[in-house]
């Protein structure tokens, strides 16, 4: 369903007995509207029906301007051709944080646990989703990072220097091994630099059963590539419960 919260379009999927009970339900926050869960929903309702995946809660957020919000600090542009990086992406998550969790929350069954309370989103996306993991690590608990551009100017050095809290939470890293390789720019570095971040993840105190990293042999930097390693990444972060 469609709703309208802080001048964006919001997305928002219930699971199927959401409507028939008073269960609280874990949410994700998905970057660029709904396109990743919209697009994968049979996938999804398989894994649940199948045992994989808890019934989730998904809310897609539109972006007003993504290369400023989903940004952290300002940086130039890649080419000419294209506008610079707004850095904006302290001021979007006080956004999502401080005004849109709440008013999901008090509209909803959710569970507000960390550990029940994910944020994803793929390229951009997922880059803003890593920076909410270090920036409230009292709100997101699960976070899915589908190509996320780690390659961005800083990124690395930030993930050098600060702290990250990794007790009871999962990172789920997801990059394609053909990504970048067609590039003559810094986004030249997509798989090398996910995997550094993955090591300075695992060297923050992230143990093999906390945090994933996935490289799929000869997938590219698009959406269809995105879209179909979401419900993977949405089960590995979210496994049906199996019993007490």
């Amino acid at each position: 369903m469609a709703e309208s919260a802080g001048g964006r379009e919001i997305a928002v999927y219930l699971p199927s007995s959401y409507a028939a009970g008073e269960a609280k339900y874990p949410v994700v926050y998905v970057q660029d509207g709904s396109y990743l869960f919209e697009s994968s929903i049979e996938e999804l309702e398989w894994k649940i029906e199948r045992g994989e995946l808890r019934e989730l809660i998904f809310i897609g957020i539109g972006p007003v301007n993504r290369t400023d919000e989903y940004t952290p600090w300002f940086a130039p542009a890649l080419s000419d051709k294209f506008a610079d990086f707004g850095g904006r992406g302290a001021e979007y998550l006080s956004f999502v944080t401080g005004e849109l969790k709440p008013w999901i929350d008090a509209r909803y069954r959710t569970s507000r646990r960390a550990e029940e309370t994910g944020i994803a989103g793929a390229s951009l996306g997922g880059l803003i989703s890593l920076y909410a993991a270090y920036r409230y690590p009292g709100v997101f608990g699960r976070i899915g990072l589908l190509s996320a551009s780690f390659w961005y100017p800083g990124m690395l050095g930030y993930m050098r220097t600060e702290p990250i809290a990794a007790a009871s939470r999962k990172i789920y890293m997801y990059v394609g091994s053909a990504e970048g390789i067609d590039k003559r720019n810094i986004q030249s570095t997509m798989v090398p630099y996910t995997k550094e971040a993955f090591a300075l993840l695992t060297d923050g105190g992230f143990s093999g059963d906390r945090l994933r990293l996935e490289i799929e042999e000869g997938a590219g930097h698009k959406a269809a590539y995105f879209i179909k390693r979401f419900p993977e990444a949405m089960a590995w972060l979210f496994p049906a419960e199996t019993g007490p």
